[in-house]
């Protein structure tokens, strides 16, 4: 298996996943928590990736994280955990799977804004109440 830093070197620049606009390079690559293109947050050069989505569901978001041994077995590499309680509880369980569990604590904060951005999209949208207008 290819080491990461060479995976990263032939990744960088020539990836399906690339979007090179306005001056940035992003990627849309799959655990990906920030969807910057740099090796630090790369989802296919790093050994242990941390990415979060949506559950399929539409409630709640699903945690995935990537084991450092086993590449040559993608099915099962990947760990999957669905969070659907409520947010706080769901933030919290992501710091301790990631930081406090010796993972990756650089990319703590990342997921849990990650998760919070897809917790909000998920809200029911209610619409404003509009005044209405006196007779008089």
């Amino acid at each position: 298996m290819a080491s990461a830093d060479l995976t990263w070197l032939i990744v960088r620049n020539n990836s399906a996943f690339l979007l090179k606009r306005n001056r940035q390079n992003l990627t849309l690559e799959a655990n990906n928590v920030k969807g910057k293109n740099s090796f630090r947050y790369s989802g296919l050069a790093q050994r242990q990736t941390v990415g979060v989505e949506p559950c399929k569901d539409g409630k709640g978001i699903v945690l995935v994280t990537r084991k450092g041994k086993g590449l040559r077995h993608p099915k099962n590499n990947y760990t999957r955990v669905e969070l659907k309680r409520d947010p706080r509880r769901t933030f919290r369980a992501i710091r301790k799977l990631t930081s406090k569990g010796g993972y990756r604590k650089d990319l703590s904060m990342a997921a849990v804004r990650r998760a919070s951005a897809i917790i909000k999209s998920q809200r029911p949208v209610v619409p404003k109440k509009t005044g209405r207008a006196r007779k008089e």
